[in-house]
């Protein structure tokens, strides 16, 4: 991948907000120092316009500051104008957005009616055929004139009437061009974008909002680190729009949104957000609202300063760092996850039911789910019953003396390095602070686990500031990343952790995760593995990549996304992908093993990757068709029973 010459952010140590310029999007203002916007779309018809005009009210009155509705074709593209009137005369003048995939007359006839115009430069002037053709430079140029021409009417229309635009790239709708060029990157997602972007600069219109939107978090945070850093380097600075798209439902939804957008937040990034879900749309606003505030009126600790940071990771490729292993955390293990007993006077096995063990009395057996902790913390308390090997205990340095110094699989925690130099053939677990630089003593300590405890709200700085100074010694001790979050919310709690161990993991830090919170240890855990699962760290259930369906949709989306999940929820580590139409079928779904599509009325395409393999599957048929295809690529395995 070429590497830009400025860097992603305004600074890696200290969280700056990356300054963009002020857009107006009719009455509301965006970038600059105006806070960030949160927005979301309908899911509603936009020939319906009673039903479009409700729905925008409930999510207007949810606090949503930008209203998108679909344009798919002319008459949806004028029906905005009804739908725009009738909102206003109702007291409603939040500014509303045209949603465009494929038919540049309709954004032209949108531009009209609506303050802002979203277009999608993968599919704006081309028709996605996933051909690969060899462009020479001629013949790719020749496409750049064509584009031009088709864009350009578009681009001065909006610029006469002060319409705002957003270009919003999506990883799964990448152009033939793009793809046969630069491949199906983060690379090829920023060019994909600039090519619109250099038109609207040439015809000066700056009215401009950006978005790198992908569902594998790890592609989506680099496109948009590289697309700041691309824009750096050309003196330019747009309101950056930021998005998981097909995040998915419930809790794996907020986790994943949490991991993408929040990872980019905590380096300044985003002027607006649009957390996408599986499910109502209002419903969306307060967990966006939520995330945001992670960021507002917040006091960081003291600010770091090191010229090396730029040498500790590449922002733009995930390389995890290089560790030793001791026990079973670093080096290629999987990172692993912590739970804590330690606040429970008297330890029972049922207590380990809210982590993934369960404990069967009759049988006299430990059940272990997908959904196991590796470790479990019990502090000053006594175990006083067989556990399962998979499981390390954790315990005080001196309730390890004088307890358990001699039994298998249990381990001190301390605060003193001369503790664990002094007990060198003892696996032994150093808390210590991120602002600790007295490091070096580590290069003797082959036998220690560094559990990193900060509690600071720029936690992602501290913690870079850690590894910068670990990596300064050249120690490669494993390091577990722990995390509190002091909120009683539990959506909060998800959130917030998900931002910040999440963004550690996206580049390459931590091996193992240690969540702490006034919270049940079944959310902590949960929570624990659904962030590993969206880092792509650690596979340990099924992954859905569902949109959060619009007008577009061809059936609903959330009933047939909980009949699938219903059906699937057991195949650990399969990717599926539940489209509501082509729009954001294969393209959007190019990471999933199977793909389930909606193709017309009651009609369901179903897909091996990106290849369709089965058309116009009757909707009532489609799940267990989908099943049958799983089955038949030799993916299914029964589920267990009870």
């Amino acid at each position: 991948m070429k590497r830009p010459g400025s860097d992603y952010c305004v600074d890696r140590l200290n969280r700056k907000r990356f300054p963009t310029r002020e857009v107006n999007i009719g009455e509301l203002k965006m970038g600059g120092d105006n806070p960030i916007r949160v927005q979301s779309m309908t899911t509603t018809d936009t020939m319906d316009t009673s039903g479009s005009v409700e729905q925008s009210i409930r999510m207007i009155d949810a606090g949503c500051e930008l209203v998108r509705l679909t344009a798919p074709s002319k008459k949806e593209a004028e029906n905005l104008g009804v739908i725009k009137n009738e909102l206003v005369s109702r007291g409603y003048n939040t500014p509303l957005v045209a949603d465009i995939h494929f038919t540049p007359n309709a954004a032209e006839i949108a531009a009209k009616h609506v303050e802002k115009v979203r277009i999608n430069p993968g599919n704006f002037a081309d028709k996605k055929k996933f051909e690969e053709i060899e462009y020479t430079d001629e013949s790719y140029n020749e496409e750049l004139k064509r584009i031009e021409e088709r864009f350009t009417p578009l681009v001065l229309q909006c610029k006469e009437n002060n319409v705002a635009m957003r270009i919003g790239t999506n990883h799964g709708s990448l152009s033939d061009r793009i793809l046969s060029r630069y491949g199906d990157t983060p690379e090829g997602m920023v060019e994909s974008a600039m090519e619109f972007l250099r038109i609207c600069v040439k015809h000066d219109f700056h009215n401009i909002v950006l978005s790198m939107k992908a569902s594998n978090t790890l592609v989506m945070v680099q496109a948009y680190r590289l697309l700041v850093a691309t824009m750096r380097d050309n003196n330019m600075n747009y309101p950056i729009h930021l998005g998981v798209t097909e995040a998915g439902d419930g809790e794996d939804g907020r986790i994943k949104s949490a991991v993408g957008i929040g990872s980019l937040l905590e380096d300044g990034i985003g002027d607006t957000v649009r957390v996408s879900l599986t499910e109502e749309p209002e419903f969306e606003i307060p967990v966006a609202q939520k995330l945001i505030q992670k960021f507002q009126d917040r006091n960081y600790s003291e600010h770091f300063s090191a010229e090396d940071i730029i040498t500790l990771y590449d922002p733009y490729e995930h390389v995890r760092r290089e560790t030793f292993v001791l026990d079973k955390i670093g080096g290629k293990e999987v990172p692993v996850v912590f739970a804590d007993l330690s606040m429970i006077s008297e330890i029972k096995p049922s207590h380990f039911f809210g982590f993934g063990y369960n404990y069967s009395v009759p049988l006299d057996k430990w059940n272990i789910g997908d959904l196991a902790a590796d470790y479990v913390f019990i502090g000053d308390q006594r175990i006083d019953f067989e556990l399962p090997g998979t499981v390390g205990v954790i315990v005080n340095e001196d309730n390890w003396k004088e307890n358990y110094s001699k039994r298998p699989g249990f381990f001190p925690l301390t605060s003193s390095i001369d503790f664990a130099q002094n007990h060198p053939d003892t696996v032994v677990f150093f808390e210590t602070s991120p602002l600790n630089k007295d490091l070096k003593a580590l290069e003797n300590s082959p036998n220690t686990i560094i559990v990193l405890d900060g509690n600071a709200t720029n936690l992602t700085q501290e913690y870079r500031y850690f590894f910068l100074n670990l990596a300064k010694y050249n120690i490669q001790n494993p390091v577990i990343l722990s995390c509190s979050v002091q909120s009683e919310d539990e959506e909060t709690f998800q959130l917030w952790a998900s931002s910040e161990i999440g963004s550690l993991l996206i580049d390459g830090f931590g091996d193992g995760v240690w969540l702490k919170g006034k919270h049940a240890k079944q959310l902590i855990n949960n929570t624990s593995f659904g962030i590993l699962q969206a880092t792509r760290s650690r596979i340990s259930k099924t992954e859905y990549i569902s949109c959060p369906s619009c007008g577009r949709t061809l059936f609903d989306l959330q009933e047939t996304t909980a009949k699938i999940r219903k059906r699937t929820a057991h195949l650990k580590g399969v990717k599926i992908g539940i489209m509501g139409c082509i729009v954001n079928g294969p393209g959007e779904m190019a990471d999933a093993d199977y793909g389930y599509v909606g193709t017309g009325p009651g009609k369901i395409h179903l897909y091996k990757e990106k290849t369709v393999v089965r058309k116009n599957v009757p909707e009532e048929e489609a799940v267990e068709a989908l099943i049958a295809l799983i089955k038949e690529y030799g993916d299914w395995i029964e589920p267990k029973l009870g």
